[in-house]
């Protein structure tokens, strides 16, 4: 394999996590307008890329393979949580 294409792999491989944590942050600055927030808008999509990307991982290496359903649904549900932990979502 080039380079070039580990690098596409790599790169996709990371894209779910980051449009999820972007989405959600995104999400977040116009459903929770005006309440108080642990980190701001880059510290949230840092956060929940790294929770993302955790579970992308340990996705790949329970399944053996990269994209089940399974894996999507996890890193919803965890950069979900990790998102409503940041905005102090029970407040």
């Amino acid at each position: 394999m080039s380079p070039t294409a580990a690098a596409l792999h790599l790169l996709n491989f990371m894209a779910p996590a980051l449009g999820v944590s972007l989405l959600l942050a995104c999400a977040a600055a116009v459903c929770f307008r005006g309440t108080p927030r642990t980190v701001g808008f880059l510290g949230q999509v840092a956060v929940g890329f790294a929770v993302g990307l955790g579970v992308c991982a340990a996705g790949l290496a329970w399944a053996g393979r990269d994209g089940k359903m399974l894996t999507y649904a996890a890193l919803v549900v965890a950069c979900g949580t990790v998102q409503w932990v940041l905005v102090r979502g029970w407040k």
